[in-house]
């Protein structure tokens, strides 16, 4: 039994789902009454629906039929401030399940995130000392809670205490696709810009505040959802492979570049505004990301990453413009 901590969230739904195509039983954690997020898996068949605050009942009942717990749930937004909740939910939570996975022989692959890298001035290798994620400055509560969980589980692998049988911790970067929809104003930009391009013919990106780069010329290492669902699923068929990996392209893309697939996938006339970055964001704003992904290479992962066009056009033709927009 696979078990999906966040399973009503963005990634956590697309997991669902292709685990459901693989005939594995699946237990899913979440707040599935959350008007939201119902959507998310309106379409699948759950044996199991558990809410977060019964999971260790649910695990101590079921210790030898779970074999895969995948740690997908937690406080995401990066304008998130309430740093006790947030310490509780993406830190002491996932300690907590960490010591029941390796109690219980049970394998654990969780969500990191690439917000640890903070301004990137550090390179956005996943190395995994304690000393190098120490060094790490996050620049919101969010990524220093996935930096601070990460460093304890550094400090476990540098003290030769007692793991899970396999874990994985994976550092996803600007991932895009369904069932995002619930996100509001942290949904990647694709839907954002479908909607604006919908409503009025026009995109809207952040002007440049840096003199290296150009209007619409910031960089992010955009992925798309179906990528970081094959890493998950080959991770849980290589109980052998266990660390911390990126889980990007290892290709940074301008916005530019994503703007004019939005456009060119609509069949539109490209039409882009440049605004003002907030004054309020605009001196923590990231100006370029790029995984590096030879950790994960290195590791046996050979599958190849979907191009950015290809995956704006998947997702604006098969979701968005569609009647269904749910996978």
């Amino acid at each position: 039994m696979k078990v999906v901590t966040g399973a009503a969230g963005f990634i956590g739904s697309n997991l669902v789902a292709a685990l459901e195509q693989t005939g594995d039983e699946i237990a899913v954690c979440d707040w599935l009454e959350d008007p939201a997020k119902m959507c998310n898996l309106a379409k699948r068949t759950i044996s199991h629906e558990i809410r977060p605050e019964k999971l260790f009942d649910f695990l101590g009942n079921y210790p030898d039929q779970v074999d895969t717990v995948f740690l997908l749930g937690a406080i995401s937004s990066t304008t998130a401030t309430n740093v006790p909740l947030i310490t509780k939910v993406n830190v002491e939570l996932p300690i907590q399940i960490w010591n029941w996975c390796r109690d219980n022989d049970v394998r654990l692959i969780y969500a990191s995130s690439a917000a640890t890298y903070g301004d990137g001035s550090q390179g956005f290798v996943d190395n995994f000392s304690v000393e190098e994620l120490r060094s790490l400055r996050p620049l919101n509560a969010y990524g220093r809670s996935k930096n601070q969980f990460d460093n304890w589980v550094a400090k476990q692998i540098s003290d030769g205490a007692a793991t899970p049988p396999q874990w994985a911790g994976l550092k996803f970067f600007n991932v895009y696709g369904p069932n995002e929809y619930h996100k509001g104003e942290q949904m990647s930009l694709v839907p954002q810009l479908y909607e604006q391009i919908v409503e009025g013919g026009r995109a809207r990106l952040f002007k440049s505040h840096h003199p290296k780069y150009k209007d619409g010329g910031q960089l992010r290492d955009f992925i798309w959802i179906g990528d970081c669902i094959s890493v998950m699923k080959w991770l849980d068929k290589h109980p052998n492979v266990s660390g911390l990996f990126n889980c990007g392209t290892g290709e940074a893309r301008t916005f530019l570049d994503l703007a004019k697939s939005i456009f060119t996938a609509m069949g539109k006339e490209i039409v882009i505004d440049f605004i003002p970055t907030p004054k309020n964001i605009r001196g923590k704003y990231q100006y370029f990301t790029q995984a590096s992904m030879e950790n994960l290479k290195l590791s046996g992962y050979s599958e190849e990453f979907t191009k950015l066009e290809d995956g704006v056009t998947l997702y604006v033709s098969d979701y968005l413009m569609s009647e269904d927009r749910y996978v």
